[in-house]
C-alpha cells in the first residue's frame, strides 16, 4: 500500500487556477513526469486536484482522443464550450467529456468571488475513433456511483475497462475493494487496512493498494479508480 499526499507536492497551475498534481502517467507526460507523483492505472493517466482563482478560468483550450472527468467539490464552475455549451456544476457534480476523434474545446470558469475546488482526472479511451460525448451526474449523497466505465450496453457510462467511483461513506461505515485501485480522498478521514497493512488517510491523500478495506471515521469522500 501506498499513500500520496497533494501536500507534499509543489503547487502548480496555469491561468487562472492553481492545482496539485498527484497522478501524471508516462504514457501522457514521459520525460516531464514529476518524480513525486504516482503512474496511472489502466488507462488512467492523471489527477490534479484544483482550486480557481476569484473569477478565475481555464481558458479555452482543445483536447483530442482522452476522456475528461471533472467532479467539483467545492463552489461553482461554468461550463462553456463545444460540447454542453452552457451547464453548470455545483459541488457534488460530476462532468464527463469524451473528446473521440472529432475533439472538443472547451472553458471552465469560477463565477464567484471566492476560490472553488475541482478535482480533473484523465482516461486514455480504449479505442480510438469514437465520437465526442457528454454526460453529467450527481452522485448519490451516500454510497457507491459509478461515473465511468464498463459496458455501455449496461450501463449510462462510457465504455471503458477502467471504472471509477464516487464513494461517499459514513462514520463506521466500511467498503472492500477486491482488485487493484488508487484512492483518492475529497473529504474526511477513513482507516485504510490491506493484509497486515494499516494507515489512516484523509482530504487530499492519494492511496494505491489491492485487496483494501476502508473505513470511515468521519463522512468520508473518495474518487475510487479500478
Amino acid at each position: 500500500m501506498q499513500l500520496l499526499s497533494k501536500n507534499s507536492i509543489q503547487q502548480g497551475g496555469f491561468a487562472g487556477l492553481l492545482e496539485h498534481r498527484l497522478v501524471t502517467d508516462s504514457r501522457i507526460f514521459g520525460s516531464n513526469k514529476k518524480p513525486d507523483t504516482f503512474e496511472g492505472l489502466g488507462n488512467f493517466v492523471y489527477l490534479a486536484d484544483a482550486q480557481f482563482n476569484p473569477r478565475g478560468e481555464t481558458g479555452m483550450h482543445p483536447h483530442k482522443e482522452i476522456d475528461v472527468i471533472s467532479v467539483m467539490i467545492e463552489g461553482r464552475v461554468n461550463h462553456q464550450g463545444s460540447l454542453e455549451h452552457g451547464k453548470g456544476l455545483s459541488a457534488g457534480d460530476v462532468q464527463v467529456q469524451r473528446a473521440g476523434a472529432e475533439g472538443f474545446s472547451h472553458n471552465e470558469i469560477n463565477p464567484d468571488q471566492h476560490k472553488n475546488r475541482m478535482i480533473q482526472l484523465w482516461v486514455l479511451p480504449q479505442k480510438s475513433g469514437e465520437s465526442a460525448g457528454y454526460k453529467h451526474y450527481s452522485p448519490k449523497a451516500q454510497g457507491i456511483t459509478r461515473i465511468y466505465g464498463g459496458d455501455n450496453n449496461q450501463s449510462d457510462t462510457f465504455d471503458s475497462p477502467t471504472r471509477i467511483h464516487i464513494v461517499n461513506l459514513a462514520p463506521g461505515e466500511s467498503i472492500r475493494f477486491p482488485t487493484e485501485q488508487l484512492s483518492y480522498i475529497t473529504r474526511g478521514e477513513a482507516q485504510f487496512n490491506e493484509q497486515q497493512q494499516s494507515l489512516r488517510a484523509s482530504d487530499g491523500d492519494l492511496i494505491r493498494s489491492q485487496q483494501l478495506s476502508v473505513t470511515a471515521h468521519t463522512f468520508t469522500s473518495m474518487i475510487v479508480i479500478s
